[in-house]
């Protein structure tokens, strides 16, 4: 589990509430490609000007057990919102399938139940090099992305409050 807080700031943020508190769960499994999305979420983060910022990260082993991890962190810490960041990729077996359905499935879930964005950061695809391309690659950083949609959905809760 780590802290980090934003380095710098910018106006460039359309968030209006004045304090965010942000989960961010990490699978362990294709490291080097979860870490590239990790990065995504910081570069995102750090330009947002807001009063009382606070992101708890915190590992899991796979993107199986993203959910359960998501809904501990919703429990220890009542976030705002919850990014899970992971990467299956396909096999020979159906396995991919499997995992995929679950942790998609999980992640709606905790949406539903919580009434807390809990945003769905998992790529799924046939190769490395096609996760490589989207966590920083020429496809951009869908972990960049996971956070910008964290932001929207923050910003909408707070609207129809």
């Amino acid at each position: 589990m780590a802290t980090r807080k934003p380095a710098q700031k910018t106006t460039a943020n359309k968030f209006s509430g004045n304090r965010m508190n942000v989960c961010v769960i990490v699978s362990q499994w294709h490291k080097d490609i979860t870490d590239a999305l990790l990065e995504g979420v910081f570069t995102v983060f750090e330009k947002i000007e807001i009063d009382e910022f606070s992101m708890e990260v915190m590992n899991v082993p796979g993107s199986y057990e993203l959910p359960l991890g998501a809904q501990l962190a919703i429990n220890k810490y009542s976030p705002d919102a919850v990014i899970c960041l992971g990467c299956i990729i396909r096999g020979e077996t159906p396995h991919f399938n499997y995992i995929s359905q679950a942790v998609a499935d999980g992640i709606m879930h905790l949406n539903l139940a919580h009434n807390i964005p809990v945003i769905f950061g998992v790529l799924t695809t046939d190769t490395v090099k096609q996760a490589k391309q989207r966590s920083g690659g020429k496809h951009g950083n869908k972990g960049a992305d996971a956070a910008v949609s964290a932001i929207e959905m923050m910003e909408l809760r707070n609207n129809l409050k």
